[in-house]
């Protein structure tokens, strides 16, 4: 006889995985994790997209917010033996992000390496102030 430690949690995570972790069974896809950061020149987002091909990505802006999707497929490692779990999420997702009212929509760059997409969005020059000088007349 085997000795067996139960692990309530286990129980928990598989019923969780059944009804409402199993994004991709339910259609619901899936979201990559996201950095926001701002420089003084852009807006930069950088998505976490392991196992992406830049080409399966789209990046899209339309009325001042910018949309990132794509589809992760699993590969063909499932044709010998039984899956027992998979935690890997897989599917489509699609992540939008209302841009500040200086982005400039016309100069946005997409760039991939090692699994993360990193989006620039460039910022508009601000008008600057000026003295305007009162001739006497």
């Amino acid at each position: 006889m085997n000795v067996v430690r139960w692990n309530p949690f286990a129980e928990l995570d598989e019923f969780l995985g059944r009804r409402v972790g199993d994004h991709a069974a339910n259609g619901l896809g899936w979201h990559p994790a996201v950095d926001i950061r701002e420089t003084d020149k852009a807006y930069v987002f950088d998505l976490e997209v392991p196992a992406v091909s830049p080409k399966d990505i789209t990046v899209s802006v339309r009325a001042n917010v910018l949309s990132v999707s794509g589809e992760r497929s699993f590969g063909s490692d499932d044709s010998e033996g039984q899956v027992h779990r998979r935690e890997r999420r897989h599917g489509k997702f699609t992540r939008s992000f209302r841009l500040p009212n200086d982005a400039n929509d016309e100069e946005i760059t997409a760039a991939a390496k090692d699994g993360v997409i990193t989006i620039s969005v460039a910022k508009r020059k601000q008008a600057q102030a000026r003295a305007i000088e009162v001739e006497a007349a």
